[in-house]
């Protein structure tokens, strides 16, 4: 092995992590990882001062975390999502941010459609009944039952996992709506998919599915005004981000019947206050933020952490760079 002249911190919780495969892509790079878990911005701030990359999982890591990196080439988050990087103090100092949008697709876009049928079906009210003895086939929930074939999902947002979630859907029968300005009509159409204004989407869909990133234009994104546009009878699904959503006005839609239920996989604040309402309504299933999850993700995720830190360390641009700019501020090569 190469000796060492790249650092590269983790500085969440390790866990049950032992590394590995992240230092078959690193140690022939000359980079050696060192874990240092740090609680406090101080403390952070402390650990990655003379780091040449970071891996990051959901330690925030904030402008003040940033201007104090003396030597950092790249920040490499496990995961699609950025918004615990302040990208925008990364550019300014030429910090690649990296992220892994390709590998958890599936995994998302399966959860996304077992909430919808959890959901549609009631499964988690119908377990319960059963388990208290109640082998009940009539009653109140037998009127919210109606078959999915037929039925109006609407996506917003239409990158790789609604793709993979109209891809799935379609073998169920549902007509697919998506609205995302950033995709053309001829790219929805190959995909059996019709593009159309969000507002148009929230008032025919029977099923609205949000998956957007979590950024200053998308904040709050599904507020008030957007749950009063949905019809009475459709759901709510968000495998997104909690922030998408005003969720005091998700918790009065439902407490008003302005929606029939939701299905949340992420939620504003995770994880929730015991007070929450939404933990106490019938019409509303919760899981936390898992629909990423599977060995087969983890592992390749971990794989591709490694190798996009070792890219950058070796002057060639990653797979996937969030933050364009700083990479040619750095002069990275193309692979």
């Amino acid at each position: 092995m190469p000796e060492s002249k790249f650092r590269v911190l983790f500085v969440d919780e390790p866990g049950r992590y032992d590394f590995n495969a992240e230092r078959r892509s690193l140690e022939p790079a000359g980079a050696e990882i060192i874990v240092m878990p740090s609680k406090t911005e101080d403390e952070i701030i402390q650990a990655l001062r003379d780091a040449d990359a970071v891996l990051a999982w959901i330690t925030p890591i904030t402008r003040r975390v940033i201007e104090a990196m003396t030597r950092c080439k790249a920040i490499v988050r496990y995961g699609v999502g950025v918004d615990n990087v302040d990208v925008e103090a990364a550019t300014e100092r030429g910090i690649v941010v990296v992220n892994v949008p390709d590998i958890y697709s599936p995994e998302v876009a399966d959860h996304t459609m077992a909430l919808l049928l959890a959901i549609a079906r009631r499964l988690v009210q119908w377990d319960k009944l059963v388990r208290a003895g109640q082998w009940e086939r009539k009653g109140p929930i037998i009127r919210f039952l109606d078959r999915l074939e037929g039925k109006i999902l609407g996506l917003i947002a239409f990158g790789r996992i609604p793709r993979e979630i109209a891809r799935r859907a379609k073998a169920f029968g549902f007509q697919i709506l998506a609205f995302d300005p950033y995709v053309d009509q001829g790219t929805a159409e190959g995909h059996g998919v019709t593009m159309v204004a969000l507002e148009d989407l929230l008032s025919r869909s029977d099923y609205v599915s949000v998956h957007l990133p979590l950024q200053a234009s998308t904040q709050h994104l599904m507020g008030e005004a957007q749950f009063r546009q949905m019809k009475p009878s459709a759901y709510f699904i968000n495998t997104s981000r909690g922030g998408v959503v005003d969720e005091a006005a998700l918790i009065k839609a439902l407490q008003e019947g302005w929606i029939a239920g939701a299905a949340l996989d992420v939620l504003a604040d995770e994880p929730p206050q015991p007070d929450n309402p939404l933990l106490q309504m019938e019409n509303v299933i919760l899981t936390p933020h898992v629909a990423y999850a599977s060995r087969t993700g983890w592992q390749l995720t971990l794989v591709r952490a490694g190798e996009e830190a070792a890219r950058v360390l070796q002057g060639e641009r990653p797979l996937y760079c969030v933050n364009p700019k700083a990479a040619e501020a750095q002069g990275l090569r193309p692979m």
